[in-house]
């Protein structure tokens, strides 16, 4: 038991080359500290930022710390040691790994604790600043925000059991009971609307709230919750379409790198655990279930296609499972996302997939009627492309996501040859080639989460109406991972999945949310997600789309934005006044483009004022310079709207202007 075990006897039965690792990254991680601790938030304080909206940080999955409460004889030697997080954990697998398996799995049959077994996820700024002593989460985080101000007074962290179905969260522990409640007292003591920081799987269990907290079956908050209590969403490395690698984890138990766990988790796991048990262990954590892909052969692609596969790429990416010697016969045929999701649940236990049949939804919604009635049933709750956004006008959402690292986009697999094995397939590590490492096809993302899944929301989905249908301003910040070939984290400039976490630019960015100045931040995408969104098979409803001919004979879509439509009336009467007095034809102006008179003068005043809109936030940003360097002929007085400037402008111009920046 774990009584009998020391640090050092622990030490002395782990190889040698880990110890070693272990300790020259605790080295790495003090060192570390002069480089970036408390720097940004130092910086923005003499810049005169502080402290404003209450914080409340939601973290992603298997971040959080899993303590013992049980009082039974199998319980009493680890309570309150955490069992997962700490070394406390390495020691229980080394001593006594039945009983950790034990402790770690939840029942089967009702997906929660197992009789006289009680993990609870550790509480407070300790459940997640650290996942093991030296290698940090969110205590870069802390530290910063600490430094404009922040403390237990005015920031929590709301630390869940990521093991557990969303449903069950609210069922065992009342989660979002207590963060709603946590959420309103934050608002009402500071008078000011809270910012929620959410991280990877966070984001999903944050949206998943969202829906909750308006639901009548739920926490019975009314569609106007979110806006009244909610200043901004803080979407850090959001796997909103779900993690890829991690139907590997729960089909073969093939975990290397899956998540966020650390070089120690992994270490533990696969050196004390085969596929088979590993496999066991996360089907029995229905949590972790709650990121497999959601979109199905929309998003992720067919037998011959996918959104983000590259021109003249041999093998698509759509072909999600790969066999090198196929067999029709025996059914080991390559499969996409939405087949291999069918054959992960035909070939496992009846319990896992009802239990994940029973909380998780993975399709797509392709009308608002589809996903209005969604809104009912809480399996849909996770999928953001079967539900919408709350109905929150003065939302604000921001993504902040790193590119630029390789992650798992598909597999070659094998049939598994070992007859005591209950696996059917393993991955074929024996295959190494081109851009397949070891059995495993990677494409773009930060490393763990798919570009597809972190960006395709934010950078078109909440685009739509039907997801989108209160306008919610979304923004997206990528940052391209610069690793430091000197840090065992990167350095301040990565954009690995956990450790962006650390990142200065990110710690500036959520700094400045938290501290009122959210508009103060541009939009960067230097990724090609813009590409690859408007490839998936999901498109716009019909009557929300804007299709006009653009003179060539090619269509083209746009909607115009909520926001601009009060803009839009205060002007067309002056445009409509200043087509008159310069005896303009009217026919001239809109007949060629299939107008009427004034639905076409509706479009031209609202061109206008998107395009005075876009002049005063943006006044020629070097991100926009390429298409709004010719605007300068056109305003005037720091981005006033120069109304016969605007009108001058030749229709044609104006037409792809419009269509540029709402598809944009």
């Amino acid at each position: 038991m774990l009584e009998g075990i020391t640090m050092d006897s622990l030490m002395d039965v782990l190889p040698a080359g880990f110890v070693k690792d272990a300790r020259d990254l605790a080295k790495g991680e003090r060192e570390a500290l002069n480089y970036d601790s408390f720097s940004v938030g130092l910086r923005l304080k003499a810049q005169g930022i502080h402290a404003k909206h209450p914080v409340i940080m939601i973290p992603g999955v298997i971040s959080t710390g899993l303590e013992s409460w049980g009082t039974t004889n199998a319980s009493l030697p680890y309570f309150r040691k955490r069992l997962w997080g700490s070394w406390s954990m390495m020691r229980a697998l080394v001593a006594d790994k039945e009983g950790w398996k034990r402790h770690i799995m939840l029942d089967k049959r009702t997906g929660l604790d197992p009789p006289g077994i009680k993990l609870r996820a550790a509480q407070g700024f300790d459940a997640a600043d650290f996942f093991i002593t030296g290698y940090w989460i969110w205590s870069k985080i802390l530290e910063n925000l600490a430094t404009i101000g922040y403390d237990p007074t005015n920031s929590f962290t709301a630390a869940y059991d990521w093991r557990l179905s969303y449903a069950n969260l609210e069922v065992r522990d009342q989660y979002f009971t207590r963060l709603k409640t946590h959420i309103e007292m934050a608002k009402n003591i500071s008078n000011k609307k809270v910012v929620l920081v959410s991280h990877s799987m966070g984001g999903q269990v944050l949206f998943y709230f969202m829906h909750w907290v308006a639901s009548p079956s739920g926490g019975n908050g009314g569609d106007d919750w979110v806006d009244k209590y909610v200043d901004s969403w803080i979407n850090i490395s959001g796997c909103m379409l779900g993690a890829l690698k991690g139907l590997p984890a729960v089909l073969s138990g093939e975990m290397k790198d899956t998540a966020q766990l650390n070089a120690f988790a992994v270490y533990g796991l696969e050196k004390f655990l085969n596929k088979e048990e590993r496999a066991e262990i996360f089907r029995a954590m229905p949590g972790i279930s709650s990121m497999l892909p959601i979109g199905g052969d929309a998003v992720w692609g067919n037998a011959t296609w996918a959104p983000d596969d590259a021109p003249g790429q041999e093998v698509s990416y759509g072909q999600f499972l790969n066999f090198k010697n196929q067999n029709t016969s025996t059914g080991y045929r390559n499969l996409t996302v939405s087949q291999s999701l069918n054959y992960l649940f035909n070939t496992t236990e009846d319990w896992y997939h009802k239990a994940v049949e029973g909380s998780y939804s993975h399709g797509v919604a392709h009308t608002t009627a589809e996903v209005e009635a969604n809104e009912k049933d809480p399996r849909k709750w996770i999928n953001p492309l079967e539900t919408r956004l709350p109905l929150a006008p003065n939302l604000k959402i921001y993504c902040f996501y790193g590119i630029g690292k390789p992650t798992e986009r598909s597999y070659f697999y094998r049939h598994s040859d070992n007859p005591l094995s209950s696996l059917n397939i393993t991955i074929d590590t024996g295959l190494t080639q081109a851009n397949i490492d070891h059995g495993v096809i990677l494409g773009e993302g930060d490393g763990t989460v798919n570009l597809l899944s972190v960006g395709y929301m934010c950078n078109r989905g909440w685009k739509y109406h039907r997801y989108n249908p209160a306008g919610v301003k979304v923004k997206t910040y990528e940052m391209p991972h610069e690793p430091d070939r000197f840090s065992p984290r990167g350095g301040p400039n990565t954009g690995d999945h956990v450790d962006i976490l650390g990142r200065q630019s990110l710690n500036d960015l959520v700094l400045r949310v938290a501290a009122g100045r959210g508009e103060e931040i541009e939009e960067m995408v230097v990724s090609r997600i813009g590409e690859y969104a408007g490839n998936v098979k999901i498109e716009e409803e019909e009557q929300y789309k804007v299709k006009e001919d653009d003179g060539n004979g090619e269509e083209r879509r746009g909607r115009v934005r909520d926001k601009i439509e009060e803009k839009a009336q205060e002007v067309l009467e002056v445009l409509e006044n200043i087509v008159e007095n310069k005896n303009k034809n009217k026919d001239e102006l809109t007949g060629s483009f299939g107008f009427g008179m004034r639905k076409g003068l509706e479009f031209y005043v609202r061109l206008c004022a998107i395009q005075h809109d876009v002049t005063r936030r943006h006044k020629g940003k070097s991100g926009r310079r390429a298409w709004l360097g010719w605007n300068k002929a056109f305003w005037q007085d720091k981005g006033k709207m120069n109304y016969t400037s605007c009108e001058g402008m030749g229709f044609d111009m104006v037409l792809l202007f419009m269509i540029q920046y709402v598809l944009d």
